[in-house]
């Protein structure tokens, strides 16, 4: 009987989906040969902005306000955020099946860190998670950059150091996961499942002098939307678009280069990784993994990080899948969600299903794409400051319900930079009442009843309402 295979399941944190797509100035050799191995799917999305409630949600394939982690773990109080641990987790259906799992890494889906109730045999996760709010940025750094306002502590940005970079918690934590594979290989008849998650490339992009020379800022050019005044966006968008109205181009192309540098310094610790797998003679019977938990503006719409503008560098993110039962050289182009990894990763692995709001890829492994509905659903809660908003992808429309101002609908074909708002626009009204009304059901189906409920004179300003009916074809 041969041996169930292999997980190596690897995240970063905030790490755009153009930084592994053919073309891109980012520079990821071993990302590269990854995608030609196995299937990239070019539309994955978060299902939400923002590090912990994705990350709950990977574990549960359940939405945010599902599983309850609706924040950040250290930003709320825990009646804002609390993680419901009654909830199943899919690594326990692997530990259940003989799996010798780990977990190393950024964990942040709840603030216990005791990853033993969440299926999880070997872990480390304090000393990797380090970047909790507003982080100081010491030592000499050429170049570096942040911004300042009166009144506020100064928000460090992107620095260049000299440091090797064996002295980055990324290279240990790659290490770790070397140590790992090496004593899983001592016991070949059991399979395992290896966690590595890295808080790189998330802010303040700080990086060692060797991957920053990689590029050239003065050759990275300003995104598309760059110069967008946000006029016909909510309000909030501007005033945090304010932000970073002091930073000069040069300076937003050097923060960019910081970034692909992280990423590069990240994709080279992956090679260290891979290469170990080969020697070991695991490669061929391990099922890989890759993706981030959210996006990054990186100068879009002149904003940087991430949040509430829910654009698509925000939440669109990369995803590869390779090994057994995985073609090679494919790219999967309908629109899919990171939900959707769980009940996918404990069919390839465990041969389970794993009941949740998520769909398994295995259709689309297949090639089946023609019964797939083509759409993801994500929800934002806001962080610290409260905000309602929720957002569904459908073919080539994108529409963002926002109970805190206007409402938003972009078509991402012929409008891929998201320009222009077109919620006011009477030909796309039946499309606009269309995604709408989706937008309900999905929030019926889940159980978001906060929502669902919402009826009383105040809250009836979507464009149309929770009750089914009969909408106008397009």
């Amino acid at each position: 009987m041969m041996k169930s295979p292999n997980l190596l399941f690897i995240i970063t944190d905030q790490q755009r989906a153009d930084t592994i797509e053919p073309g891109t100035v980012c520079q990821t050799p071993n990302l590269d040969v990854l995608a030609a191995a196995g299937c990239r799917f070019s539309r994955s999305y978060a299902p939400n902005p923002i590090c912990s409630p994705t990350r709950a949600s990977l574990m549960t394939g359940l939405l945010p306000h599902s599983h309850g982690m609706v924040d950040v773990t250290h930003a709320v109080p825990s009646y804002r955020a609390s993680f419901d641990a009654t909830l199943p987790v899919w690594p326990q259906k692997l530990q259940q099946a003989g799996y010798h799992t780990a977990y190393f890494g950024k964990w942040h889906v709840e603030r216990s860190n005791q990853l033993e109730r969440f299926g999880f045999e070997q872990y480390e996760v304090e000393k990797y998670q380090q970047k909790l709010g507003l982080v100081e940025m010491g030592g000499e750094m050429s170049p570096r950059g942040g911004v300042s306002q009166k009144g506020y502590r100064d928000f460090p940005l992107y620095g260049v150091t000299d440091d090797p970079v064996e002295s980055l918690p990324e290279y240990q934590l790659y290490s770790d996961g070397i140590g790992f594979l090496e004593r899983a290989a001592a016991d070949p008849e059991r399979p395992w499942a290896l966690f590595l998650s890295s808080e790189a490339p998330h802010d303040p992009y700080v990086v060692p002098r060797e991957y920053y020379q990689r590029y050239q800022p003065g050759d990275i050019q300003p995104p598309a939307s760059f110069d967008d005044p946000l006029s016909d966006r909510p309000g909030i968008y501007r005033r945090i678009q304010r932000v970073w109205q002091d930073l000069s181009w040069e300076q937003f192309s050097e923060a960019t280069a910081c970034y692909y540098a992280s990423c590069s310094m990240i994709d080279e610790q992956i090679g260290r990784l891979l290469d170990r797998l080969d020697e070991l003679g695991m490669r061929q019977n391990t099922v890989i993994v890759f993706t981030s938990d959210h996006g990054d503006y990186m100068g879009e719409h002149r904003l940087m990080l991430k949040g509430i503008p829910a654009f698509e560098g925000a939440y669109r993110v990369p995803l590869i899948l390779s090994g057994p039962g995985i073609p090679a050289g494919r790219t999967v182009d309908p629109i899919v969600s990171l939900l959707d990894l769980a009940p996918t990763l404990t069919q390839l692995t465990a041969g389970e299903p794993f009941p949740c709001q998520g769909r398994s890829l295995l259709p689309l492994l297949a090639g089946e794409e023609n019964d797939w509905r083509s759409e993801a659903f994500a929800e934002c809660h806001g962080q610290r400051l409260n905000y309602s908003q929720r957002v569904l992808w459908q073919d080539d429309y994108k529409y963002i319900f926002n109970g805190f101002d206007e409402d938003e609908l972009y078509d991402l074909t012929h409008d891929p930079h998201e320009l222009r708002n077109l919620t006011a626009d009477e030909a796309h009204r039946p499309t606009l009442e269309s995604m709408s009304a989706r937008m309900w059901e999905i929030v019926h189906q889940t159980g978001d009843s906060t929502l669902a409920q919402a009826q009383y004179g105040m809250f009836r300003f979507a464009p149309v309402g929770p009750e089914p009916i009969a909408i106008e074809e397009s």
